[in-house]
């Protein structure tokens, strides 16, 4: 009876396992046929990934060939161009700054202004000259110290200190101490009182008296060097220079100079206009050669650029500095060799104002 009675549970508690068995199996076979299905898609999915991967790379690497090649190709065209233009500019700038930099334009009315004159290149006797220097000097008898004949009382004295005289003028009286008789003292030369050293009432002695000078005439004395002597001799001409004023005359003769290492060319000079003083220093420019050179310009035309010596040639209102090949020289002019023909027209006075203007155009050019 209670076997019985427990049967409906029994049948319900099997049905359940069984139902559960059933279910886990259909799950279990779900899940595999899932991961069947899945393998091959996933796989797919990789090959699909790797196909679209080297599309894309290949895609990429294409696009960045063509990207360089085009970038390249681009900068190349570029850097070509830039490259033409600046050597077009630069070789442009160059011819330019070839024919231009050393010329400048400058009008008529400024050049007058500022004072800028000319001369016509041509030929010119030149003397070519060496300079020596020296000082001035009396000679012996241009220079007179009188003194009494006898010892005695001096009566009257007539000239002061800076008097000019004649000679034969009386200079003064004098009581022989031993005659007891006057005797006259009179001037030996022509010139000018520079001491006295005689009043009246006083005794003569051995002493100076007067001291008469004539600077009428005085004697130039130029030191020539053991160098120079082959090319100095007497009668050559020379320019004296003797306080900012210059005289000319000749070489009278040349004489040794004791216990020096030089000669002395003496040179004698009028002076009644300059009344220059014995003592002064002096320089002496002797001309040494001369000839005529076929073309020379003046000395203080020349000027230098760019480490050449040349002048500034006008034509209208354009300068240009031009080299030249210089010769021998003078104190005023220098012979041309080359560079320069007769008949060309240069800048004489002010040249240095056109060539800085050339110059501040170059810099402002530089910069």
């Amino acid at each position: 009876m209670k076997l019985i009675q427990y049967l409906p549970i029994i049948i319900m508690g099997l049905l359940l396992q069984q139902l559960t068995y059933a279910a886990n199996n259909h799950t279990d076979d779900h899940e595999n046929h899932t991961e069947k299905n899945t393998e091959p898609m996933a796989a797919d999915d990789h090959q699909d990934e790797g196909s679209i991967d080297e599309h894309g790379d290949e895609h990429d690497d294409e696009h960045d060939d063509e990207h360089d090649d085009e970038h390249d190709d681009e900068h190349d065209d570029e850097h070509d161009d830039e490259h033409d233009d600046e050597h077009d500019d630069e070789q442009g700038d160059e011819h330019g700054d070839e024919h231009n930099e050393q010329s400048t334009k400058i009008k008529d009315a400024m050049a007058a202004q500022v004072n800028i004159k000319t001369a016509v290149a041509g030929s010119q006797s030149l003397a070519q000259t060496i300079v020596t220097y020296g000082s001035l000097t009396a000679s012996p008898e241009q220079l007179s110290h009188v003194r009494a004949r006898y010892t005695g009382l001096i009566k009257s004295v007539k000239p002061s200190i800076g008097d000019p005289i004649k000679k034969g003028d009386l200079l003064a009286e004098v009581e022989s101490n031993e005659s007891l008789n006057n005797y006259q003292i009179t001037a030996p030369i022509t010139g000018t009182i520079i001491q006295r050293h005689a009043n009246t009432g006083e005794v003569t002695q051995d002493q100076v008296l007067f001291s008469i000078a004539n600077f009428d005439s005085l004697w130039a004395e130029f030191r020539i060097y053991p160098a120079q002597h082959s090319k100095v001799q007497a009668e050559q001409s020379v320019a004296i220079i003797a306080d900012n004023v210059e005289l000319n005359s000749k070489i009278q003769h040349i004489i040794p100079a004791l216990d020096k290492p030089y000669q002395l060319a003496r040179v004698k000079f009028d002076n009644t206009t300059q009344k220059l003083s014995p003592g002064l220093l002096v320089e002496g420019h002797i001309t040494v050669d001369k000839f005529t050179a076929a073309v020379a310009v003046m000395n203080n035309a020349l000027q230098t650029m760019n480490g050449q010596t040349g002048v500034f040639i006008q034509q209208d209102e354009e300068y240009t500095f031009v080299p030249l090949q210089l010769g021998r020289r003078n104190d005023q002019y220098t012979e041309i060799l080359a560079g320069l023909s007769a008949g060309q027209t240069y800048v004489t006075i002010n040249s240095f104002l056109i060539k800085a203007d050339i110059e501040k155009s170059a810099a402002k050019h530089e910069h």
